[in-house]
């Protein structure tokens, strides 16, 4: 009996009806954000929605409401990924899970979108993309500027010379908060389960100063502004400067301390990270210069003058300069994803079309965002460390600097671990 490929599918592609099936994985704050994403797809007769999962019965209920009748439930990510059925996964946990997360499902066969920060630690991040290559499968890493319009003008300008050769590229961005009102530990509320939620971390008592969501002020599982923002920030800038490849840098933190309660990340920081061949520098302020409106952005300082970038060129249009820029004869056309207006949607445009072609490289494809992830994470170290690390992109080392590659990756929580 002849069945019709498009009932079976191909390798990377969906199955029946050309949909994809998917599984989400964390429905808290943005986590709802992609779960409608998904409801929109549906109803465009793309996705079809078969499961939802936290380990927070709270988020639950407002996710299968959105999901509609059908969706299965879970509270352990680990029975979504048991799914033979199940094509793809979206994944919006907090930062800590997100390599052993993204590890587990390629391993089951399954592409992934992941939010950003893609790893906590650059270990876990090279984890991520071997286990994307080995298995041959799309891991797109939600930083969208780059299949958005602004980031998509501003990477245009930039790279056909609206300010002549950029050397150097300068952000601002508001302060880390500080626990001003420390509370002691407690009992973790009604419906949650701690144990699961603290996962690969060392194990900690629930306290209300770190969840929900104030685990991003805590260097060991969110790692502050710089590695919440900055995974925005500088994949744009990287896409703008056509600097993905330029792996090797050195690196040099400042930062105020708190002096009192559970956060731990520096008030203020400014970091300054340099690139050769070349010849660039990258710096974090923390609080910075504020060059635009807005809260935080980037300035690309050029022979010719500036150019500057609200936000990180998702949530903000691009400066009128770069909209109003013409393509000079022989100029360089940046591609991006112009499928929907929300440029949420389209990011996700862009990953399920890397799968549905199986191309399998998205626009900030994992190997990407680990690179980006990496300026991140050792903006942090350099702070901790208090000194400039010189960092070898090939090999991924920090060179002659043994007590900072000690501090590369950790030991994970069994059995929370990749």
């Amino acid at each position: 009996m002849l069945i019709p490929s498009g009932v079976l599918g191909a390798p990377g592609r969906p199955g029946a009806m050309n949909r994809f099936t998917v599984g989400m994985i964390g429905t808290g704050g943005m986590g709802m954000s992609h779960l409608n994403n998904m409801v929109r797809f549906r109803t465009d007769g793309k996705v079809n929605i078969a499961a939802v999962c936290d380990v927070d019965e709270n988020h639950l209920e407002p996710a299968v409401k959105a999901a509609g009748e059908g969706v299965d439930v879970y509270r352990d990510y680990r029975h979504v990924l048991e799914r033979r059925d199940i094509d793809a996964v979206l994944i919006a946990t907090p930062d800590h899970w997100h390599a052993v997360q993204t590890v587990h499902a390629c391993q089951t066969g399954k592409h992934v979108y992941v939010e950003k920060p893609a790893s906590v630690t650059v270990q876990e991040g090279r984890a991520m993309v071997t286990a994307a290559r080995s298995n041959k499968v799309a891991v797109q890493v939600g930083a969208q500027a780059r299949t958005a319009k602004g980031g998509w003008h501003t990477c245009r300008a930039i790279r056909n010379g609206i300010v002549g050769r950029v050397n150097k590229v300068t952000c601002w961005h508001y302060a880390n908060p500080v626990d001003d009102k420390p509370v002691p530990d407690s009992a973790p509320p009604e419906g949650l389960d701690w144990d699961m939620w603290v996962g690969p971390l060392p194990w900690r008592p629930y306290n209300r100063r770190y969840h929900p969501a104030n685990f991003r002020w805590v260097l060991e599982s969110g790692g502050g502004q710089i590695r919440d923002r900055g995974a925005h920030q500088f994949s744009t800038i990287l896409w703008c400067m056509n600097a993905d490849q330029q792996t090797s840098f050195t690196v040099e933190a400042k930062g105020r301390a708190p002096k009192k309660g559970l956060w731990d990340c520096p008030v203020d920081m400014d970091v300054v990270y340099t690139f050769k061949d070349p010849d660039w520098t990258l710096e974090w302020g923390q609080p910075g210069d504020k060059v635009g409106e807005t809260e935080f952005g980037n300035v690309f300082w050029g022979e010719h003058g500036r150019l500057i970038l609200e936000w990180e060129g998702g949530y903000r249009p691009a400066n009128p300069e770069a909209i109003n820029f013409k393509l000079p004869p022989g100029g360089i056309e940046v591609q991006r994803t112009d499928e929907y207006e929300d440029f949420n949607m389209n990011h996700k445009a862009d990953w399920f079309r890397s799968i549905r072609e199986g191309y399998l490289r998205p626009a900030v494809d994992i190997e990407i965002g680990h690179r980006t992830a990496v300026l991140c994470i050792l903006g942090n170290l350099s702070y901790i460390l208090g000194r400039k690390l010189v960092w070898d992109g090939a090999k991924e080392r920090v060179v002659g600097d043994e007590q900072a590659n000690r501090l590369l990756g950790r030991p994970q929580r069994h059995p929370y671990h990749l």
